[in-house]
């Protein structure tokens, strides 16, 4: 845009125009008005400053200056700024004017008119070009920053999933370890006071008891907390009832067979992948979907499934380590570790995931 306006002044310098100065003022408005363009932010600020070069531009042509080449610098901003539509019409008219411009004052010539029409169509590919690369750069730097919400998202949820894994995990050893330990010897115990033992043993013997009555206490209020949310003080039932009502989709639960006590890793893992599976539904089945969970009981397994009627999904993506498929794959090795198992089932119309876990033996028991 300088060597576009410098060349404008420098014709009135050779052919010793008789408004040098006034030319020489005008190009360094021209150019004043330019440079405070590319700092300004708001956008009506920068169309008030473009009128402002049009005018100048405008001013330049009417002392006698050569202004088409400024005008030149002018299709470059009209393009690369504005609309396309407008940024056409602006080149149009000032094209125009700039033929108008050189038939008056020099009668009707082919240079007169050819100059500008080539100027014109040069800055229109030259602006087209800029165009396409700054639409390329602007969409590679959307995908950028769409690539690195995901990852941020993907990490959260590894990080997310890590911590649940570990919490449960701690909760287990709790239990089937450390509850069961103090459980046992607190049976002892209690088995022990009533065998007529001294008065000084049977005191030590109680008061070893009353403190593995605290311990067990004690680990069955971490395994609580270890335990998600919904299921404290209160049972898988309810918890999957509080986690339906949450969903935004309609969600209808359902209970079949009657209710059996479930070792509480099974319960949280229930709680868990019904969450995940809700949230997919949520995300991905469309916005008319509705959904069915349904906890049964019977022949030995406790069986939860999570049906929707939207838009289904390959299913394939479960077994592809590259495709988003993060939280069914963590409900597929939740399920796995603890020995249950997991079946996926999608087409258009229709999903449906349903997991399974075996009922202990003394559970099923009467």
């Amino acid at each position: 845009m300088a060597a576009l306006a410098a060349v404008v002044l420098l014709r009135a310098l050779l052919q010793r125009e008789p408004h040098v100065v006034a030319i020489a003022l005008l190009v360094v408005v021209f150019l004043a008005l330019h440079l405070t363009r590319t700092v300004a932010r708001r956008a009506a600020a920068r169309e008030l400053l473009l009128l402002g070069m049009v005018g100048a531009w405008a001013a330049l042509a009417s002392v006698g200056a050569d202004a088409a080449y400024a005008s030149v610098g002018l299709f470059l901003v009209f393009l690369t700024e504005l609309a396309l539509p407008r940024a056409l019409l602006a080149v149009v008219a000032v094209a125009g004017a700039d033929v108008v411009i050189g038939v008056v004052r020099a009668g009707w010539t082919a240079g007169d008119v050819a100059a500008p029409v080539l100027g014109a169509g040069l800055s229109t590919l030259i602006g087209l070009g800029f165009r396409m690369l700054f639409d390329a750069t602007t969409a590679q730097q959307r995908l950028i920053e769409e690539l690195q919400r995901t990852q941020a998202a993907l990490a959260e949820q590894e990080r997310a999933a890590g911590q649940e894994a570990e919490r449960q995990r701690l909760a287990r050893e709790i239990h089937d370890t450390l509850a069961q330990g103090l459980s046992s010897i607190q049976l002892l115990l209690h088995a022990a006071e009533v065998e007529g033992l001294p008065a000084a043993a049977s005191e030590k013997v109680t008061l070893a008891r009353t403190t593995a009555a605290a311990g067990l206490a004690e680990a069955r209020r971490l395994v609580a907390e270890l335990a998600p949310a919904d299921l404290v003080g209160a049972s898988v039932d309810q918890a999957l009832q509080r986690v339906c009502e949450r969903v935004p989709v309609p969600v209808r639960y359902q209970v079949d067979g009657e209710p059996t006590p479930l070792p509480m890793p099974v319960e949280a893992a229930l709680v868990r992948i019904a969450q995940g599976a809700l949230a997919n539904v949520e995300r991905h089945a469309g916005p008319a979907a509705r959904a069915v969970v349904t906890l049964g009981y019977g022949a030995g397994r406790v069986r939860m499934d999570v049906v929707d009627d939207g838009i289904g999904f390959d299913t394939a993506v479960v077994s592809e380590p590259g495709l988003p498929a993060f939280g069914l794959r963590t409900i597929r090795a939740r399920v796995t570790e603890l020995g249950g198992a997991f079946d996926l089932d999608s087409e258009p119309g229709h999903t449906a995931l349903t997991v399974s876990f075996p009922l202990p033996v003394a559970v099923e028991a009467p």
